[in-house]
């Protein structure tokens, strides 16, 4: 499997020809859906939810298909009639060639003050966990972890701490729009020191072999 990351939040994976993407946002490159055979989208902020580039992407190709939670789903279904599925904790669906469960219910608390929205983490062919905003224990062994660096709602003791209780193979920065160039260094020695696995992140069009 090939990973590329693109801004922010937003990856692609790309397997046998066919290719899945996950969050793209209003902070992703506009192209970062287009050939997309698969979306996934965790939750309705915009960050990782941009309505204009997904129907964009389904308008490019009619073969495209959405899997998302009920408010992502409710917005997007309507103009695209079975091609928009709603999927909730436990489910598990296969998309593109890829097998997908999804893990996790709400979003990560902000503050007392701002309510819960609902969020759901993807796991994707047992191997690659991407879960959004939260910091979702899928509860089965995780190779690779996408790991949300830099959020309104974290801090990097829970960053660390989250890694150290997934014990992913290896973990690939996401959610990190919000990190400045300065502070990266401090980001990767102390994740990369504390968290016990091996921390990587790529730049915006990179890619890995998985």
């Amino acid at each position: 499997m090939k990973l590329t990351k693109k801004s922010h939040a937003c990856v692609r994976l790309e397997k046998d020809g066919r290719t899945l993407v996950l969050d793209p946002g209003m902070f992703t490159e506009e192209d970062a859906v287009l050939g997309a055979d698969a979306l996934l989208v965790t939750h309705e902020h915009p960050d990782h939810f941009d309505e204009g580039r997904l129907r964009a992407a389904l308008d490019a190709n009619p073969a495209a298909e959405i899997w998302t939670l009920r408010s992502v789903a409710d917005r997007l279904a309507p103009a695209f009639p079975g091609r928009v599925h709603t999927v909730g904790h436990g489910d598990a669906f296969t998309a593109a060639g890829f097998d997908v469960e999804v893990h996790g219910e709400l979003h990560a608390v902000i503050h007392p003050d701002i309510p819960r929205i609902t969020n759901v983490g993807f796991l994707v062919d047992g191997a690659v966990f991407h879960p959004g905003d939260a910091l979702t224990v899928p509860g089965r062994p995780v190779d690779t972890l996408l790991l949300p660096v830099m959020a309104p709602w974290n801090k990097i003791s829970e960053v660390i701490d989250y890694v150290r209780e997934v014990r992913p193979r290896r973990a690939y920065d996401i959610h990190d729009a919000l990190l400045t160039d300065l502070a990266r260094p401090i980001y990767d020695r102390q994740i990369g020191g504390l968290g016990g696995t091996d921390h990587q992140r790529l730049a915006s069009g990179a890619s890995a072999e998985l």
